[in-house]
């Protein structure tokens, strides 16, 4: 099943994914429930795949603006260095925990839309991850309960300004410019995974391959990140955890590769989807 944020004639909804169109589920099996995050949180996908089940679209893909698949999530927690072959490109130390820092919900933008070179920068960077998100909510979650808890997964593009995340060691600056997080273009939901470990990963630009791996590759794999993340901060239905990057990344090839006005990115992970978005330069105002 997958599922989508999306706006219609000025108002936003969510809706079923099929091979014909968009099935629209806003208010239709709770009429308080206008929104993705607010359908996780009230535990519906079963019934949302009920409901949908063999039904006929009733939008066309086209009808509708897509939205990052969840628009509003409270937390945004991304992981950095997760994968071996970026760490050592890096250059950074083996490390016991995970590196966690945050992106800002105001900075998402949804597959097709545009992601902003800053005029402060020539430094901006793709990084293609797989995002998990939230269902069932909770503190301490044990790593044997962790993929309870997981409501499904989406592409996502954590588009990074490099010198900006290295003005210091902290790297929220480089990580939270407008219009660099790209999430979509819908979520898959955990119950069609089988295992995802055995998902293919990659990110092309301008139809090059830049970054291949497995979801196996993980350092710290998803029930690791719920159980550490969940220790210092509880998780709520809709929250989302970027799981990292690939090696591969602009920023350590040989001469640096940025991104530029006019490239296409996209982000594939096997059986979860491709997001595709081409970068624009900041207006001037």
């Amino acid at each position: 099943m997958r599922l989508i944020s999306y706006t219609r004639l000025g108002q936003a909804g969510f809706g079923a994914l099929t091979e014909g169109g968009v099935i629209a589920l806003a208010g239709r099996l709770d009429r308080t429930v206008a929104t993705l995050k607010q359908a996780i949180a009230g535990d519906l996908l079963r019934e949302i795949r009920s409901f949908a089940k063999d039904r006929p679209a009733e939008l066309a893909l086209s009808d509708v603006t897509l939205l990052p698949v969840i628009p509003d999530p409270a937390k945004i927690l991304c992981i950095g260095l997760n994968y071996e072959t970026h760490r050592h490109e890096t250059g950074r130390a083996v490390a016991q925990y995970p590196s966690v820092f945050t992106r800002f919900a105001d900075t998402q933008i949804a597959h097709g839309e545009a992601i902003v070179k800053p005029d402060v920068s020539n430094a901006l960077d793709y990084e293609g991850e797989l995002a998990v998100v939230i269902g069932r909510g909770g503190r301490n979650i044990a790593e044997k309960d962790a993929m309870a808890h997981v409501a499904g997964y989406a592409c996502y593009n954590d588009a990074t300004v490099r010198d900006w995340q290295r003005h210091t060691h902290q790297f929220t600056p480089g990580k939270n410019f407008p219009s660099t997080g790209a999430f979509g273009p819908a979520l898959v939901s955990a119950d069609e995974v089988a295992d995802y470990t055995r998902l293919p990963i990659a990110t092309r630009v301008n139809g090059e391959t830049v970054q291949s791996a497995t979801l196996a590759d993980l350092i710290f794999p998803i029930p690791r990140l719920i159980a550490y993340c969940s220790a210092f901060t509880p998780l709520s239905p809709g929250d989302v955890i970027l799981t990292g990057t690939p090696g591969g990344v602009g920023d350590r090839r040989e001469p640096p590769s940025y991104l530029k006005a006019g490239d296409v990115i996209e982000v594939e992970i096997g059986g979860i989807g491709r997001l595709v978005n081409r970068i624009e330069n900041e207006a001037r105002i």
